[in-house]
């Protein structure tokens, strides 16, 4: 895999050569061309000069010599999340909005990252906390890690001060920094919870990244089971795009279906446990086949044989 070129997404202002730009025609086709003097963009129908918007405002329309014509952007952080070189999936840019907002990623915040995988969701973290901020990122496969390397350092000319990667599994390597967020995206987050309770603040905030309903239910029971968390919040997010012409307005094509869930949880102070559930589980919940952690209430529950107390009825 080759290096990616660097870009320059934050820049505003006139066009420089050197930065990439994304070419959009009339029917959404996008094409990311990275501009250099003398360079031209070929189309089917003739060429654009790069001279031509290199000290230019982006935002124009581009015409080739045969008269096709082309948006000229520079490419918004959405765009290089999806679009980027990968050796993992990257978490979209739909579940990262909302890992970024329910965590609330503040500027300065000391943020734990576990599962860096190609670095979408590290750009995202590291623009958001900001230069004040601090960002480990925690990595099992070097293979990984040097791609996530690769695309953090294109995003931003070079790595930024302020991001540190480490290599090997988090339980095993965490290091001694407390910590305000923890954000875990990997296989079995629960073999990691007592490790990251351990550095998190009180009041800090988990959240949890995960593929299917049973990485999902276990996390969540090994969390109750834990005792040092607030009950875990489980979402999970969609998106469809609308068409809207004149009368026709419609559900559109594309739809952005299950891509994760999302878990979110605080951490409580030293010595303090939450409130004592007084939902049962549904019938069978922690049934013999279950297998995973008990939480505790789930023992404390009267039997079948044993009479209720009034106000567990």
């Amino acid at each position: 895999m080759t290096d990616p070129d660097p870009i320059y997404p934050t820049t505003t202002g006139p066009l420089r050569e050197g930065e990439r730009v994304t070419m959009s025609d009339a029917k959404g086709r996008r094409h990311s061309v990275k501009l250099r003097a003398g360079g031209v963009f070929h189309t089917t129908k003739g060429g654009i000069n790069h001279d031509d918007l290199i000290g230019g405002p982006e935002g124009v329309t581009a015409t080739s010599v045969g008269g096709d014509q082309f948006l000229v952007f520079r490419p918004l952080l959405h765009d290089i999340m999806v679009s980027m070189p990968r050796e993992a999936a990257v978490i979209y840019p739909k579940d990262a909005a909302h890992i970024l907002m329910q965590t609330d990623i503040f500027p300065g915040a000391r943020v734990l990252e576990a599962g860096v995988g190609s670095g979408a969701l590290t750009l995202a973290l590291l623009r958001a906390l900001g230069p004040t901020g601090r960002l480990w990122s925690y990595e099992r496969r070097p293979e990984f890690a040097e791609v996530a390397r690769k695309n953090v350092g294109a995003f931003y000319g070079s790595e930024p001060d302020h991001w540190e990667v480490r290599l090997g599994d988090l339980a095993e390597v965490i290091g001694p920094e407390e910590v305000d967020r923890a954000i875990l995206d990997m296989l079995a987050p629960w073999d990691c919870i007592d490790a990251v309770a351990e550095r998190l603040v009180p009041g800090g905030v988990l959240c949890c990244y995960v593929a299917t309903t049973t990485q999902l239910g276990r996390v969540a029971d090994t969390l109750r089971t834990h005792g040092g968390f607030t009950e875990p919040v489980l979402k999970e997010y969609t998106g469809r795009d609308w068409h809207a012409e004149g009368l026709a307005i419609r559900p559109g094509h594309a739809t952005s279906g299950h891509t994760g869930f999302l878990l979110f949880s605080r951490r409580l102070a030293p010595g303090h446990t939450p409130p004592r559930k007084k939902r049962r589980p549904a019938p069978g919940a922690y049934g013999p086949d279950y297998t995973g952690p008990r939480p505790p209430w789930v023992e404390q529950r009267p039997s079948p044989a044993e009479p209720e107390t009034p106000h567990e009825r």
